[in-house]
């Protein structure tokens, strides 16, 4: 007992010693533990105030996906890119490229395109070549993540000005075919398509200043190993304005505006129908008589490029509700986050992530199944691309007889 007291006094003649030597007041000491005190409290409420977030059973569907995602997104990315590389062999034919809407398809295919094949090292790496759990915090990871969310951001911001660019195209060609703004479009359709490529770097450079590589503080790896990881801080007006722009400006706009233009073109799809309907009444001579005083009915179809507007219009009406499907999932979420901030993103957002890259490459990968199927233009040239031997010239010179307008 004596040995210890003689030890606990000498301990702290050491302390008051280094005390003075470092110059620490008992008031520094008292602030030190007032700190320490509030950030152990805030830790401990943070449980408590983020409690009921994010629970149910859509969420344990969501993980059970996640633990496959590695697999399907290489599939689908591997047949994505085969498709859209078809797709720009397709769309750059000589008969194909006089329209203006074939050439936005051909560059919304080259972005695509690229999404996927930077996307393929990505998947394979973090999802098949790690284990679950395992994590790589070397430099050159962290660098290729910072790059790998720049990329495919500005690609896919790309992507959606190039969609609604085609919408806005179809439905000044459907609402004002001879109007100034028809002439215009047509005058400056290289701008037209070039503007989403400058645009889309211009919108996503808050999330170039919220996101950088640093050092990490985890040290449950290798001693006297630097690991990094890519950080950003949540509480920063940087990270929720660049939320806000994400979100609203990148994703829920776009949405807005595609689902006003694909309602206007399904009413014209119905008026459509609504004159092939009259047209098949033509058959009736009392019907024919009283409602165009003609003795006879020249012709009983509507003409066939009315038939071939209506299938491009169909198409793109397809093109914009995939569109709509991917993205509004995605705006909504960055919109919670922006409005409902730590807690929502912390424990909701992330389980999404997976999800929402499997919705974005469907969208990317599809577009040659939807052209093959909605587009006889489409599947004539790449039959007459591909199996030249077997296809006669003359379909194919009967489809090239087409207006700017049709696909």
């Amino acid at each position: 007992k004596m040995q210890d007291l003689v030890m606990t006094q000498t301990q702290v003649k050491l302390n008051e010693t280094l005390l003075k030597d470092l110059q620490i007041t008992n008031s520094d000491i008292q602030d030190f533990v007032q700190l320490l005190f509030e950030f152990q409290k805030k830790n401990q409420s943070q449980p408590d105030e983020c409690r009921g977030y994010c629970q149910g059973d859509i969420y344990k569907w969501v993980g059970a996906y996640n633990g496959i995602h590695g697999y399907v997104s290489l599939l689908i990315c591997i047949f994505g890119t085969i498709a859209n590389i078809l797709n720009i062999m397709v769309l750059t034919r000589k008969e194909m490229a006089k329209a203006p809407i074939n050439n936005i398809l051909k560059w919304l295919a080259v972005a695509d395109m690229f999404v996927m094949l930077e996307y393929i090292p990505y998947t394979t790496y973090q999802y098949i070549y790690m284990k679950p759990g395992e994590k790589d915090l070397s430099y050159s990871w962290a660098v290729y993540i910072l790059v790998h969310m720049h990329f495919t951001q500005i690609l896919h911001t790309i992507s959606i000005g190039l969609t609604v660019t085609l919408a806005v195209w179809r439905y000044v060609a459907i609402r004002h075919p001879n109007g100034s703004c028809a002439n215009f479009l047509l005058a400056h359709s290289r701008e037209a398509i070039l503007f989403p490529f400058i645009i889309s770097p211009i919108l996503c450079l808050p999330t170039y200043f919220v996101f950088k590589v640093r050092e990490t503080l985890e040290v449950d790896t290798k001693e006297h190993e630097a690991m990094y990881h890519v950080y950003f801080d949540t509480d920063s007006m940087l990270f929720r304005f660049n939320f806000w722009i994400h979100s609203v400006i990148i994703k829920l706009l776009p949405c807005f505006i595609l689902t006003v233009i694909s309602l206007v073109l399904m009413h014209v799809l119905c008026e459509a129908s609504r004159r092939r309907l009259k047209l098949k009444d033509y058959d009736n001579p009392t019907k024919y008589a009283i409602q165009l005083n003609l003795n006879e009915n020249k012709s009983r179809r509507p003409p066939r490029c009315d038939r071939r507007n209506d299938r491009t219009t169909l198409l793109l009406v397809a093109v914009l509700i995939l569109f709509l499907v991917t993205e509004f999932p995605q705006g909504l979420l960055g919109l919670l986050s922006g409005v409902l901030e730590k807690c929502f993103f912390a424990h909701c957002y992330p389980p999404f992530g997976e999800l929402m890259d499997l919705l974005a490459l469907i969208n990317a990968a599809v577009g040659f199944v939807l052209y093959g199927l909605m587009s006889k233009q489409f599947r004539t040239t790449f039959r007459s691309l591909f199996f030249k031997r077997h296809f006669g010239s003359s379909e194919m010179t009967r489809l090239t007889r087409v207006t700017t307008t049709c696909v």
